[in-house]
């Protein structure tokens, strides 16, 4: 599909291949490839390429994956939208803005509000900017400040006239909710947000190399897959992933706190109502709607004058818990919580390819200017994979960190996670041995070289709490933990834990 000697100079294209840890010298303009970047809210591992689910029907991640590389191990750097979205878009970690939670954005803070995004360091070297739907969190970043062109907004725009899940969970969110709803595709956002970017890339007779950031909601709750999508998964019995609801007997407890009180459900409650299988159900569903939306873009692009020239970056902002570790949702550092697609495509880069190397979100800027051959800012903290995209034994020594909250990372390499608690607890995990992470080894003796290794990456000094943070955040004050302002009570817990016990809440003392 691609010619490179059509559409990237020899010149820009040797030095990336020879020096790709370094900034390419910048190019002219008129020769610089397009970029499509493309988000899927709260999409974990459940695509085809990435072998999450065995009945998940995603041919169009397949697609993608076959025209270029895609990374099987790469984590996000918050299991959170706003502040996983921020680092993408800034290439800093939580740890050192200090932006945990789904507030503040970081143009509302003092410290980070004039930081050079992503999409403005484009729109500096000559790019015209566009965008629709989810970037960002909610709907900041929507301003002209940030992009030339902006789409629909990345929310849903048809709920039922009652919620379908009753009674509802802890908080009574109403978008905690799935099932099937009777609409049309052509209701939904996300298929809005996928004409808008295929209007935009049919637009001929271009001044300038374009970057469009085209992000999806789904399959974020709520979950209402159209009938469609829905009866794809008629077929089968049971849809429900391998769940040992013994699973955390031998985690460390205080990973309870990282998730105290949040609107998505524990497993408990969802086999208490019978909708474990029914959620389950309506979040394939959903990724595979989504899947269709991917496809309808990909079908316009590869049909227009821009098919040759134009690099394709594929993310998704955190994974996505569905019973694994007794709950639903994300803010865990366990893999379920982090691991995320990650796909690269176009211009210079392989076809249908794998990379099993540890990468990050944060790489995801550093790596796109410099296939562009734009000047990179020098401060930021992802790396680029050129390197990897091109060579499959390049970056085996890399590890992925994520931070959820101060004083909370996981680490991980190729093989092993560790996952440091705000307590000094820890877990680890093999995961060729124990890839659901199942068996916590951090106290076998034959693990320790391992264990050594992986600690002695954890950030010694992660950034406090930045002012306004609120939603999903948790800090210590004294000897007491604090879970969005409300001291925490381990002897009672927000929503049943069965089959663990207040006594496995954990206990700080001075």
């Amino acid at each position: 599909m691609f010619d490179i000697f059509k559409t990237f100079p020899l010149l820009v294209l040797s030095v990336l291949w020879a020096h790709p840890l370094r900034a390419a010298p910048p190019s002219p303009p008129s020769d610089r490839p397009n970029v499509l970047m493309i988000a899927v809210d709260d999409l974990n591992d459940w695509i085809e390429p990435l072998g999450g689910h065995p009945h998940v029907q995603t041919p169009n991640f397949t697609r993608l994956a076959q025209m270029g590389v895609t990374f099987t191990a790469a984590h996000c750097q918050s299991p959170l939208c706003n502040s996983s979205r921020c680092s993408v878009m800034t290439s800093l970690r939580p740890s050192t803005t200090g932006i945990y939670g789904l507030a503040p954005f970081f143009r509302h803070t003092d410290k980070w509000k004039n930081r050079e995004s992503l999409n403005q360091c484009f729109r500096r070297q000559g790019y015209q900017t566009y965008t629709a739907g989810k970037i960002y969190h909610a709907t900041h970043g929507r301003t002209a400040e940030e992009f030339d062109h902006i789409g629909p907004v990345g929310l849903p725009r048809r709920f039922p006239e009652q919620p379908l899940v009753q009674p509802r969970p802890i908080g009574n969110n109403p978008w905690v909710d799935w099932g099937l709803f009777e609409h049309d595709e052509t209701e939904k956002t996300d298929y809005d947000v996928a004409s808008w970017t295929i209007d935009q890339i049919r637009q001929t007779n271009r001044q300038k190399p374009f970057f469009i950031a085209c992000g999806f909601f789904q399959p974020h709750v709520p979950c209402y897959p159209p009938p469609k999508y829905w009866n794809l998964y008629s077929k089968f019995s049971s849809l429900i992933p391998n769940i040992d609801p013994l699973d955390r007997l031998d985690c460390s407890p205080f990973a309870w706190y990282t998730h105290w009180y949040h609107p998505e459900p524990r497993l408990a409650w969802l086999r208490k109502h019978d909708q474990h299988d029914h959620l389950v159900r309506s979040y394939l569903a959903c990724t595979t709607f989504v899947d269709a939306q991917l496809g309808r873009v990909l079908d316009a692009l590869q049909g227009s004058s821009y098919a040759d020239n134009t690099i394709i970056c594929l993310w998704s902002d955190h994974g996505y818990h569905l019973g694994e570790k007794n709950m639903t949702g994300k803010t865990t550092l366990w893999r379920r919580s982090t691991h995320v697609p990650l796909m690269f495509a176009g211009p210079g880069i392989p076809t249908n390819q794998q990379r099993s190397s540890a990468a990050e979100l944060l790489d995801i800027y550093p790596t796109l200017t410099q296939l562009c051959g734009l000047q990179t800012p020098d401060d930021l903290e992802g790396t680029c994979l050129i390197e990897q995209i091109r060579d499959p034994a390049a970056g085996q020594k890399r590890v992925a960190i994520t931070d959820h909250n101060p004083g909370n990372q996981s680490i991980r390499n190729q093989q092993y996670t560790l996952i440091h608690y705000g307590d000094g607890s820890e877990e680890f995990y093999d995961h060729r041995a124990d890839p659901n992470e199942q068996t916590n080894r951090i106290s076998d003796p034959t693990m320790q070289e391992e264990i050594h290794a992986l600690r002695s990456r954890l950030t010694p000094d992660m950034a406090g709490l930045i002012e306004g943070s609120k939603a999903r955040v948790l800090e210590r004050r004294g000897n007491d933990y604090y879970w969005q302002n409300q001291k925490i009570d381990p002897d009672h817990p927000p929503m049943d834990i069965s089959p663990h016990q207040p006594k496995d809440i954990p206990r700080i003392t001075p």
